[in-house]
């Protein structure tokens, strides 16, 4: 997927209206999204540069198998009124490279593409900000990159200012997969270091029908170029189960 041409002349359009840099935040870095929507006549675009996975587990003859994946995913935010925004997602090209048995083998693929609405919620307070994000993941990628059926979610964030210095979030996400349910939780901090640089932390805890809990970990660093502008880096880590699981992300984010 590309970007369309409705987006670029709304880019385009836009450059002589104000910015709004207060009303608004990126969804990068982490899981969990902010509660910021982005100005009526701008676009936000997300991009990984990428993300990388390494994962360890056992296949049906007990072998180990070891995979590395590289991911650059990207997300497209645009505002349709003061409250509202229309996301366009992308999980990207994708390369992967396996290792069982002294073997390897690459595969690389096109992943599925998502179409979202996220709405802020007025909680009258200062210091508390709400939104709620409806989102389709449409199963159109290839083969091994792709979920194969089609996920709807509900997701919601609530974001707390403790101080000029401390944020705090819970995002919660409900998902439904050819009737399967799933349960995402995920607290979260951001944090100021010094100057434009901050930090955040936040773990993962999903439950899906059938399978095992997943918990992770992750933490990283943001720096604010400008009110327009970040770059963003992460670790991350599985803390349940048998098998090494570790991701890292490297992402720019940008407002036209």
């Amino acid at each position: 997927m590309t970007v369309s041409k409705i987006f670029s002349i709304a880019a385009l359009s836009a450059l002589s209206l104000p910015v709004m840099a207060a009303d608004f935040s990126f969804d990068r870095p982490g899981a969990g999204m902010s509660t910021g929507i982005t100005p009526v006549g701008r676009l936000a675009w997300e991009q990984s540069l990428p993300n990388a996975n390494y994962a360890e587990s056992r296949n049906e003859n007990g072998e180990k198998v070891k995979t590395t994946t590289l991911n650059a995913d990207m997300l497209f935010r645009t505002g349709l009124a003061q409250d509202l925004e229309l996301q366009l997602g992308w999980q990207g090209p994708t390369w992967s490279k396996s290792k069982v048995a002294g073997k390897s083998v690459e595969d690389d693929g096109l992943g599925d593409v998502s179409i979202g609405l996220k709405k802020a919620i007025d909680l009258n307070d200062d210091r508390l900000s709400m939104a709620i994000l409806a989102e389709a993941v449409l199963a159109t990628g290839n083969e091994g990159f792709s979920h194969e059926d089609d996920i709807y979610s509900l997701s919601s964030a609530v974001a707390y200012k403790y101080n000029d210095t401390v944020n705090t979030s819970i995002n919660m996400r409900y998902e439904i997969q050819n009737s399967d349910w799933a349960v995402t939780a995920i607290p979260g901090m951001d944090y100021q270091i010094v100057g434009n640089l901050s930090g955040f932390s936040e773990l993962v805890y999903r439950k899906a029908e059938s399978t095992d809990e997943e918990i992770s970990l992750a933490s990283g660093l943001i720096y604010a170029v400008s009110d327009r502008m970040q770059f963003d880096a992460s670790v991350g880590l599985e803390l349940l189960g048998d098998h090494k699981n570790y991701q890292s992300a490297l992402g720019v984010s940008y407002l036209f």
